[in-house]
């Protein structure tokens, strides 16, 4: 069983930047495709970003674009989320997920594991 725990989430002033990690225990990391999703309060969870699971492709959500990178380090199992420029609008529970079939998808229902979610706020 693939167990992921996120952790880097804070509170901080629009404009500052925050970086994420999600840490994978058990199952083999190198192999799937990792995804960061957020939920803000009243919404839906949303697809942020993926990274293939060689790092060779990145794919992000447009409001993000410019603003976050995803990478990942398969050596230390871990994927990263760079978040600079941060609006008050993204503030929400950012969660990491990990996919098994090595493709990339945007929709949560394709993701096999998930973590327990970080807070991620961002002040005006």
């Amino acid at each position: 069983q693939v167990q992921l725990v996120e952790s880097g989430g804070g509170l901080v002033q629009a404009g500052d930047s925050l970086r994420l990690s999600c840490a994978a225990s058990g199952g083999t990391f190198s192999s799937y495709t990792m995804g960061w999703f957020r939920q803000a309060p009243g919404k839906e969870r949303d697809f942020v970003a993926a990274i293939t699971w060689t790092g060779g492709g990145t794919y992000y959500e447009d409001s993000v674009k410019g603003r976050f990178t995803i990478s990942r380090d398969n050596a230390k199992n871990t994927v990263y989320l760079q978040m600079n420029s941060l609006k008050p609008e993204d503030t929400a529970v950012y969660y990491c997920a990990a996919d098994r079939t090595r493709l990339v998808h945007t929709a949560q229902g394709n993701y096999d594991y998930w973590g327990q979610g970080t807070q991620v706020t961002v002040s005006s």
